[in-house]
Order: structure tokens, then C-alpha cells, then sequence
């Protein structure tokens, strides 16, 4: 008989202590069909953070961006700051350890807010909180349509609340390690609607940052790119 052949994906965890917390081996996900491969953001969209960061998670492949397989996360990212080839100092044992960890957040664009949460503890560095999944958030109505989602806050340090108008570049709270998270990190999305799990996920377009040190008018970050505003 004939022998065909296929691709699987492999998924390992493994803890901060180096121990094998699952394993999983699926046929490949497919990306989420979506209407907004073409769309253009309308907002004037920049970096909402500072420094350098590299991008964990972003881009339209299941390659590139596990989030990809998720209609209102089509287009999402995970950021992390990395020195060395390590996202922390010394044994990534506790969040303080992380580069990224308490680093400020900001507004991407122009808007109001309409949710929060700030009260979300802290996770351990190699346990998530699933029941929780944006742990802490900020999200940002622009107000033409696009929606702004940036999760996983430093519990205690949002600095804005329901109904306030922010402007680009605003401080809205502290990077932390909360909800579905397993080492302090931000995500970040733009979707059509203001509630998560409904809706369709928005391409985001930031304009003047930098990529690998190289200036970008206007475009989407990809998985491996090390950002700054």
C-alpha cells in the first residue's frame, strides 16, 4: 500500500523549572477565513509601547501567529522584550525577573475607553489563569468602527477607566503577567467589535516605528521583528 504523507503540528510546554507540562500533536490549523485581508486601519496608529520589543507572535500565517486561527484575533500579537536570545535576567523564576515586566503601556490611537480590568493578580512565571483570559486590560473604542484590545497588565497599574478619552500615546497602565499568560508579555488586537469573542479581527497598519533599526512609514509587524516606536 502506499504510504502519505502529511504535516502535524507539535505543541510542547514546558515550566519555568524546565519540566514537560504538556504535549500535544494536531493535524495543522488553518487561518480563520476573513473578509479584512485588504482593509486598511483607518486610525493613526502607533507602537503603544516604548523601547525596543520583539514581536513573539504576529502575522497573517499559522506560522507566523498561532492567533491566526481566531476570527476576532485574526490579525493579533504578542510583544516581549529579549536581551541575549532571554526574555529575563537570570532564572525567569519570578515576573520581576522579565525585561518586560512592569514596562509602561500606552494608547495606540485616539479614543475612549469602554473596559478594563486592573485587579487581575499576577500570574507565576510558567502558570496561566485560562478562567481569566485578558488577565488585565485596556479596551479602546476609536470610534470609526475599530476597536482596540491590550491584555495582560500588571495588576493594579491601569491609570484609566470606562469613559475616559485618551489620546495617542497616553499612558494606560504597567506590561504584566495576567489572565492566559505564561511570562509577562502584552497582546494586542483590533477588532469590529468592542466585546471579546465577538466580531471580526482588523489588519493594524502602525505608522512611523522601526524595524530591526529600519524606519517604516506605515505597515504590520511580523513574528521575529524587533519593534520600537
Amino acid at each position: 500500500t502506499g504510504v502519505e504523507s502529511t504535516t502535524l503540528m507539535m505543541q510542547i510546554v514546558v515550566t519555568s523549572d524546565g519540566l514537560l507540562a504538556g504535549f500535544t500533536v494536531a493535524p495543522p490549523a488553518k487561518p480563520a477565513p476573513s473578509a479584512f485581508l485588504e482593509y486598511q486601519t483607518k486610525t493613526q496608529m502607533q507602537l503603544p509601547l516604548t523601547g525596543d520589543w520583539l514581536v513573539f507572535w504576529g502575522g497573517r500565517t499559522v506560522k507566523q501567529n498561532y492567533h491566526v486561527v481566531n476570527a476576532g484575533q485574526r490579525f493579533a500579537m504578542d510583544l516581549v522584550v529579549m536581551s541575549e536570545g532571554k526574555t529575563f535576567r537570570t532564572d525567569g523564576k519570578t515576573n520581576a525577573d522579565y525585561y518586560a515586566f512592569g514596562q509602561p503601556v500606552s494608547a495606540p490611537g485616539a479614543g475612549v475607553v469602554v473596559g478594563i480590568e486592573n485587579s487581575v493578580p499576577d500570574n507565576v512565571p510558567g502558570e496561566m489563569n485560562p478562567q481569566q483570559v485578558m488577565g488585565n486590560y485596556v479596551i479602546i473604542d476609536h470610534q470609526n468602527g475599530e476597536f482596540s484590545f491590550l491584555a495582560h497588565f500588571k495588576q493594579g497599574t491601569v491609570v484609566v477607566k470606562v469613559g475616559d478619552s485618551v489620546n495617542a500615546g497616553q499612558l494606560l497602565g504597567e506590561c504584566g503577567n495576567t489572565g492566559n499568560s505564561s511570562e509577562a508579555h502584552i497582546h494586542y488586537h483590533l477588532q469590529n467589535t468592542a466585546e471579546l469573542g465577538t466580531g471580526a479581527g482588523l489588519p493594524v497598519q502602525f505608522q512611523n516605528y522601526t524595524v530591526n533599526g529600519q524606519l517604516v512609514e506605515r505597515g504590520e509587524v511580523l513574528k521575529g521583528q524587533v519593534i520600537s516606536p
